[in-house]
């Protein structure tokens, strides 16, 4: 019921009474027990009106538009979809600092793996704010660009809280930003990012925005707000967009092949020419070309095409497919100066990670059988390396074992096998690993970067760094897939690191506490 409705209801009990002849006769009753004074009905009147407008400014959640149809509903199953999409997807190196990506918005099915070749660059990373810039594909249609600012957007991974600060200059910085209700109510576009953003680096905060109309000086306007907002903060950019739809494959691919060519050369104006000519489609032209614009102002200089494919990769049907691109966009700058402060693990490729695991599992094997396990005489030099690691043992999910070296003691394929087996029968929580547990046992290698003191636990990025305490003769250690694992924030991710240690929750607050961070 409308609060005019309710409202107009409540009124007309109020101001019932007055002389008897100005109402209609009723038949004789009893007396009623009570009748409540007028000043009580203005209290409850006026309680009455609070509450309405409490109801009126609390959050309003987005709610998930899309959840059991686009992609999966369930928590369980849509994290493993979209990790087997991630698992998928060969690691390559870094080209410099990521400043945005560009992804798909179709249903998980089709264009899931094609966005899982963007999402697998945040393996690693952290951001505090992402901003999703969608386009509208609901009517009516809206000019200029909406911000959701009524509350978090909610999907079956959890609610995404929004960056308010971050919504609230953008609105001052550019005029034609606006919160438009008809904009949300229905659009996928920016909650299709959203699950797996969740799952590749959770923690960050929000800014929602559907983009009602792509001419070039929309474009132009949301970017230079974005980067007067972005500066100096921890942001990254997303474009949410398809490519050309439902055309035969061979006319699809020449028409994303223009839109790809332009983004590889990062050439914003002129994508936003072939679009305006009809020589290419991209439903979300506008958000791309907007997020290459500011990318440029805020440093990136190079700009990568992952992947391209189509919905007949999924189907089958190239009668009538539409396109999809996944784009990084990177300032190389600073490339040369990271070079040289990346850590071993930073070097570490697809087939060397493998190489490790491998060498972890012939360890245990030949120790089962009493055997001396001997490293392969030719070894990448990234293995050689001094490096810290550890070895964890899993079976059904459950830990089974697990442990390493903190800091470079020894070579790092030396150190892999050495935890190897110590994971597998010193682990004094654990019995040692016997043959018919290592057939249905998981192992995980996780390579450590060094130990840095932090000079500020606020820095701290459940999920990203790993935690290591240590006051008096007790120290502990947590790795950062724990924190992921049990949904930690920072707060408890410092207690359960203490408790490891054997000391109080809130010791990590004591003067005398070491705090060290790894990746």
């Amino acid at each position: 019921m409308r609060y005019f409705d309710i409202f107009s209801r409540f009124f007309s009990v109020f101001t019932a009474g007055g002389p008897a002849a100005d109402r209609p006769h009723r038949p004789s009753r009893p007396p009623r027990p009570f009748s409540p004074p007028r000043p009580l009905l203005l209290a409850g009147l006026l309680l009455f009106l609070i509450s309405c407008t409490a109801a009126v400014t609390a959050e309003q959640v987005h709610e998930s538009v899309i959840a059991g149809s686009w992609y999966p509903a369930n928590p369980q199953v849509l994290r493993q979809q979209i990790e087997g999409y991630l698992n998928k997807v060969p690691v390559s190196k870094p080209q410099g600092s990521l400043v945005a990506l560009i992804s798909p918005h179709a249903g998980y099915p089709y264009s899931g793996p094609v966005a899982a070749y963007a999402y697998k660059l945040l393996q690693g990373r952290s951001f505090d704010t992402v901003v999703i810039v969608g386009p509208n594909h609901n009517p009516p249609g809206f000019l200029g660009v909406s911000v959701y600012d009524r509350g978090g957007y909610q999907t079956p991974l959890g609610l995404v809280p929004l960056d308010t600060e971050f919504i609230d200059a953008l609105k001052k910085a550019d005029g034609d930003v606006r919160y438009v209700a008809t904009a949300h109510d229905r659009e996928h576009s920016v909650e299709i990012q959203l699950p797996f953003l969740q799952t590749v680096m959770p923690g960050f905060k929000l800014v929602p925005l559907v983009m009602g109309d792509r001419d070039y000086g929309t474009c132009r306007r949301l970017a230079e707000a974005l980067v007067e907002c972005a500066k100096g903060k921890s942001v990254l950019l997303v474009a949410s967009s398809d490519l050309s739809h439902y055309h035969p494959r061979g006319l699809a691919q020449i028409m994303d092949g223009r839109v790809a060519d332009r983004v590889a050369k990062f050439d914003p104006k002129g994508l936003a020419g072939d679009i305006a000519e009809d020589n290419a489609e991209a439903c979300g032209s506008g958000p791309i070309v907007a997020v290459m614009l500011a990318a440029q102002k805020l440093g990136a200089d190079r700009s990568e095409v992952l992947k391209v494919g189509d919905s007949g990769d999924a189907t089958g049907d190239t009668s009538r497919v539409v396109g999809y691109m996944a784009a990084a966009l990177w300032s190389t700058k600073e490339k040369k100066m990271s070079e040289e402060k990346s850590t071993v693990k930073d070097k570490l490729d697809a087939d060397e990670q493998q190489l490790l695991k491998q060498i972890a599992r012939e360890a245990i094997s030949c120790a089962l059988e009493n055997r001396t396990y001997s490293l392969p005489e030719s070894l990448p030099d990234s293995l050689k390396a001094p490096c810290g690691a550890f070895v964890t043992l899993t079976i059904n999910h459950q830990l089974r074992g697990c442990i390493g070296h903190i800091t470079a003691t020894a070579p790092l394929a030396e150190t892999v096998r050495e935890m190897a087996v110590a994971a597998a029968f010193e682990d004094p929580r654990f019995s040692p690993l016997t043959a018919s547990e290592w057939a249905k046992t998981d192992l995980e290698v996780s390579v450590l970067t060094p130990l840095e003191r932090v000079t500020n636990v606020e820095d701290i990025k459940p999920g990203v760094h790993g935690l290591y305490i240590r006051k008096g003769m007790r120290s502990g250690l947590l790795l950062p897939q724990v924190a992921t694992e049990y949904g930690w924030n920072r707060v408890t991710f410092l207690e359960q690191t203490c408790r490891k240690a054997g000391l109080g929750k809130n010791d990590w607050k004591d003067p005398d506490a070491e705090i060290y961070w790894f990746k």
